[in-house]
């Protein structure tokens, strides 16, 4: 678990909120690493978890008087609901 914590500080995906604590006690992560090998750790590679994750993107902006306006209501050819649902 400390390697995929590493990797993901790496692609800075480290939690953004405010008010977090910054520091973590050690018991917890112990607890953590030992929860997350039995659940996600090979059994032939003792030292040794798969991970996956997804990468999500959004843009925003502040509207401006030189911009065109906003399409009508019920335009849109997708909606932001049906994220995930896909079928693979």
């Amino acid at each position: 678990m400390y390697e995929v914590i590493q990797d993901l500080k790496g692609m800075g995906e480290s939690n953004c909120a405010w008010n977090r604590r910054h520091y973590i006690r050690r018991s917890t992560l112990t607890a953590a690493a030992a929860i997350y090998h039995d659940m996600f750790g090979a059994e032939e590679k003792e030292n040794e978890v798969s991970a996956t994750f997804q990468i999500l993107y959004f843009i925003g902006w502040k509207p401006d008087h030189s911009q065109r306006g906003p399409a009508p209501r019920g335009s849109a050819g997708a909606s932001l609901k049906d994220i995930g649902s896909h079928t693979t």
